[in-house]
């Protein structure tokens, strides 16, 4: 698959994705400015900016003249936030490609950041806060990351609290704005039926002015943690939510693809082993997933699930003891492969569409400085052998690595502590 990536003499990166044959196309602007760039007095900033962008620009007022027009194009729009960057994106007719670009251009460049809209936005902010937090499974991500990083930029939550949502001012979203959005740390990337030679021309003419600032540098990551670790948020529910997990590597270490197949081994489709195990065989959850998630300066992998309370030293057993048995064992040739199998093709059926493209190749450049083809992914996930994924497992399944974060009605947490061991 094919794609092209230019920077202008602004600094400013422009990633071009041509889908011959497909009458969509899809905009996305990408500013490496997220929660994991915030101080503890910004924390939820970047979050509040992005919600801001929408609520009107010198050219277009308000909300309804942003969401008008692209209703007019019979577009799609939206955006969001992430720990290492932001994100805001259009899609639609590759014909109205200029026309997604200008208000896209638009949103990003001039946002008026009106009083009146932060003061209703807001509220807006406050209630999505709350959300997620009557939302127990989504609670228990937020835990898992305190867990992980204590009280520093990657152990907060990307909304941030809401005692900062209350009190940040306009020149707080005008300062954070003038040192985050620039050339430097902005990528355009567009996937389509487009040609890159177009695309090029187009940015030039509404980004490509865009005055060279000195980007930020994002605080690195500390990880110091010596012994097992367990966070618990009592709540009366009537499942339990948990995330077992450990420290793990960054997006550019060369030990990535055996994570993704040893997490694919676990946890991930209806014939993995604790898919299989807790659920087919104990009955003991509804779901079960494993991940591995990487950032440009460290990464973690976790085990999530939900069971009743009364099973959760069962479960947690259960998953230790899998956990140990990758360690020990090396994995069977036709399971190794049916978990290289299951990437690969989770892999393309997820590039199927311009925005799942447009976001493939952008965050990839937004993380890593640089852009892997779906099939050097491939090519690396099948490269990986059995010996590979038992030395990652040895590497990050241990003691000092550990965490447990849950979320649920429990009882007695020092039976539970006593339990991590591995």
């Amino acid at each position: 698959m094919k794609f092209k990536k230019t920077t202008l003499p602004n600094g400013l990166r422009v990633v071009t994705v041509p889908t011959e044959g497909n009458p969509a196309v899809t905009v996305m602007i990408l500013v490496e400015s997220g929660s994991n760039y915030e101080t503890k007095e910004q924390s939820g900033l970047s979050h509040f900016l992005e919600h801001m962008v929408f609520k009107g620009t010198k050219r277009r007022p308000n909300t309804l003249d942003i969401s008008r027009e692209m209703d007019e194009l019979g577009a799609e729009h939206n955006a969001f936030t992430a720990n290492e960057f932001t994100g805001f994106w259009a899609k639609g007719e590759s014909r109205h490609f200029k026309k997604l670009l200008d208000i896209l251009a638009d949103m990003y460049l001039n946002p008026t950041l009106s009083e009146e809209e932060m003061e209703k936005e807001r509220g807006v902010i406050i209630q999505e806060i709350l959300m997620y937090e009557d939302m127990p499974q989504h609670k228990v991500g937020r835990l898992f990351l305190e867990l992980m990083y204590g009280d520093a930029p990657a152990g907060r939550f990307i909304t941030g609290p809401a005692e900062n949502v209350k009190k940040f001012t306009r020149k707080d979203l005008e300062d954070y704005r003038a040192g985050h959005y620039v050339a430097d740390n902005t990528i355009v990337v567009v996937a389509g039926d487009i040609e890159d030679s177009e695309v090029k021309t187009e940015v030039m003419k509404t980004l490509g002015e865009i005055e060279r600032k000195r980007k930020p540098v994002k605080p690195a990551v500390k990880e110091e943690q010596k012994a097992p670790a367990l966070l618990v948020h009592k709540k009366k529910t009537d499942q339990t939510h948990m995330i077992l997990g450990f420290h793990a590597f960054n997006a550019l270490d060369k030990r990535m693809p055996a994570l993704q197949v040893l997490a694919s081994i676990l946890g991930r489709g209806m014939s993995s082993r604790l898919f299989h195990k807790l659920r087919n065989e104990m009955g003991a959850c509804y779901y079960v997933s494993a991940s591995a998630d990487d950032y440009s300066d460290y990464g973690y992998f976790g085990i999530a699930t939900g069971v009743e309370s009364q099973r959760i030293e069962e479960v947690t057993k259960v998953i230790l003891a899998e956990c140990i048995k990758l360690m020990r064992e090396a994995v069977p040739p036709e399971e190794l492969q049916k978990a290289k199998e299951y990437l690969s093709g989770r892999l393309y059926l997820g590039l199927e569409t311009t925005d799942s493209l447009a976001e493939f190749y952008g965050v990839q450049e937004a993380i890593k400085h640089m852009i892997e083809k779906p099939e050097e992914v491939e090519r690396d996930i099948r490269a990986v052998s059995a010996e590979d994924v038992q030395n990652v497992a040895r590497e990050i399944f241990r003691a000092e690595k550990l965490n447990l974060a849950v979320v649920g009605d429990i009882e007695d947490e020092a039976r539970l502590e006593k339990l991590l061991v591995i």
